[in-house]
């Protein structure tokens, strides 16, 4: 068994569906709707100035179970995402993938990669694409399995595989 490199742990990244934040606020959320249209009578739903809105609590309802289970089916399922060297030395990341099989993978040996590009948004969350030395950018690579600091992990890649090029494109 090889060794493991202890620079490359610096470049592992793994998240599950229960530690990811957006998970747990959509069931929270959905939970808070559902729990408060229950609560209230849609016939007394009305405010001091004597405007009735009945429609809107079983609205709230529908709502807040879409998103509540939508949540809560995420966080049984518990899929994960993330990439790390292997102990071959490729890097390898995954998403969706519930257990050890299954979900969207991808493989390519750090000699093989041309460049990662970085795009920053200003309004949205930044993105990211990894591309092999012909270009073809590879499929189920993005932001998601590389985690918050996108530009350390990057920079990290170019400073262990130096023909590796890292782009950073400001869009606005």
């Amino acid at each position: 068994m090889m060794s493991r490199n202890p620079a490359y742990d610096q470049l592992s990244y793994r998240r599950s569906a229960r530690q990811d934040f957006r998970c747990w606020a959509m069931f929270v959320t959905g939970s808070v709707f559902v729990f408060a249209s229950l609560n209230i009578d849609p016939r007394n739903n009305c405010s001091t100035g004597g405007e009735c809105a009945p429609w809107l609590v079983p609205i709230a309802f529908a709502l807040g179970a879409l998103v509540g289970i939508g949540g809560l089916g995420r966080l049984l399922a518990n899929p994960n995402r993330g990439s790390r060297i292997d102990k071959d030395g490729a890097l390898i990341w995954w998403q969706n993938r519930m257990g050890e099989t299954g979900g969207d993978e991808g493989r390519i040996d750090p000699a093989d990669i041309g460049h990662i590009r970085i795009v920053k948004q200003s309004e949205a969350s930044d993105e990211v694409h990894l591309y092999d030395r012909n270009g073809t950018r590879q499929f189920y690579f993005d932001e998601e399995v590389i985690g918050w600091d996108q530009e350390r992990w990057a920079t990290k890649m170019r400073d262990h595989f130096t023909h590796i090029r890292v782009d950073i494109v400001e869009r606005r």
